[in-house]
């Protein structure tokens, strides 16, 4: 897949549990729905078979005789759980914490199932010194699985001041936190730094080679602006990741040119091997980047969304949305798909997770792709018109419906 590092993921040992004809009883058949899996090139119509949490076959026209229950899935798009790799989930009350135990940042499990997500990762918003309380605020109450990228920082993302502390950028106790927690912790953040050294930069990409974790870079803020080319041909690693790729800021050289061309070493990243991710937000997505540059054959690896107090009531929304705006944009509904769910959990090293094979842990996404006239907003409130939205009609967390949008697993009312 483009620009994706090529790696060597080793899966667990799938066996099929249940033969549709041998007699023993499952929990739930999902019948008749398009199912989009890239991860193992599925993209038909097909029955998903669940148990005990776990899927257990995917394949045309499974009976259902022996099945607990049946949910008639006909018309709609059945995919792995979405994985939504940019969000700010470290939510609290503590005054002027920004996005570390602050206002700024949201409890997940209020924004995620209901469009599908039902992995999200926390970029940046702890750092060694407080990932545990994170942990034990968040993390550990959460319906969502949340996973985290370690800010560099070691306070984390506590807002401006904070977050230039040179002397709070520590390599190795920032690789030794992520080490302890390697369940939860699947990268290393640097964001918002405004000066002209590249220090956090060097010191995130220190920790990563210690951890064996990819980066995150939240990229820019000094003026003039540190070179891009520098950062993605230099500083990184094949498989590091910059985020807010079609951001146009003060401080930060976007991908186009001022001629609207896309740089010529932007597709040289991408081949090298860096991850280019959306990171929408609320400032960092503009369609004045995003058309131009997929027009000329750039396409995002993975898409996010920056979710936090101001994007999700603005011009991003949620996942789907974010998605939509791709479809827009020229995507296929393959590819959309594809970027939200097995790219982001090769990026992250989680290849238990974004795909519905048998053995795996059934969380599916039940999605309605929408025909009809819809306005999508970038976040300067310039609006385009497109003819696609997808709605998620049912979230499946652990074979567990967490999210029912129109009722479809619920049986209808008898008198």
């Amino acid at each position: 897949m483009n620009g994706i590092v090529l790696q060597l993921f080793f899966l667990p040992c799938f066996l099929i549990i249940w033969d549709s004809t041998s007699g023993q009883e499952i929990d739930l058949v999902l019948k008749g729905g398009h199912v989009i899996d890239p991860r193992n090139n599925i993209d038909a119509v097909m029955d998903v078979a669940i148990d005990d949490g776990r899927i257990v076959e995917v394949a045309p026209s499974l009976s259902t005789e022996q099945a607990f229950q049946v949910i008639d899935v006909s018309g709609l798009y059945v995919t792995p759980g979405l994985i939504d790799l940019h969000g700010h989930v470290y939510f609290g009350t503590e005054p002027d914490a920004s996005y570390s135990n602050g206002y700024n940042a949201i409890p997940p499990d209020g924004f995620t199932f209901r469009s599908g997500v039902t992995t999200i990762v926390d970029v940046g918003g702890a750092g060694w010194r407080n990932f545990t309380d994170f942990k034990r605020q968040t993390i550990d109450h959460s319906k969502t699985r949340v996973l985290a990228f370690l800010n560099i920082v070691g306070r984390g993302m506590k807002g401006s001041d904070v977050e230039q502390n040179l002397e709070d950028m520590n390599a190795e106790l920032t690789a030794g936190e992520a080490l302890r927690h390697r369940d939860y912790v699947v990268g290393i953040k640097v964001a918002h730094y405004m000066g002209p050294e590249w220090d956090p930069v060097e010191r995130a990409v220190e920790a990563g080679n210690i951890a064996g974790l990819p980066v995150m870079v939240d990229f820019g803020g000094n003026e003039p602006e540190l070179s891009l080319e520098t950062l993605l041909m230099e500083k990184l690693r094949p498989g590091d990741i910059f985020t807010h790729t079609y951001a146009q800021v003060r401080g930060r050289i976007p991908i186009l040119d001022d001629a609207r061309k896309l740089r010529p070493f932007i597709m040289e990243a991408q081949k090298r091997g860096l991850i280019f991710d959306v990171g929408h937000g609320g400032g960092s997505f503009v369609f004045d980047q995003a058309i131009p540059a997929t027009r000329q054959g750039f396409k995002p690896n993975t898409i996010s969304t920056d979710l936090h107090i101001g994007s999700m009531n603005s011009g991003m929304k949620d996942q789907l949305n974010v998605m939509s705006k791709f479809l827009y944009l020229g995507l296929s509904m393959y590819e959309v798909i594809e970027k939200s769910t097995w790219n982001s959990a090769r990026v992250i090293h989680r290849s238990d997770l974004g795909h519905i094979s048998p053995g795996a842990v059934a969380d599916v996404a039940v999605l309605n792709l929408q025909q009809g006239e819809f306005g999508f907003i970038d976040v300067r409130g310039w609006k385009v018109q497109g003819s696609q939205k997808l709605t998620c009609e049912l979230t499946l967390k652990d074979g567990v419906a967490v999210w029912d949008l129109n009722g479809i697993s619920r049986p209808v009312w008898e008198e």
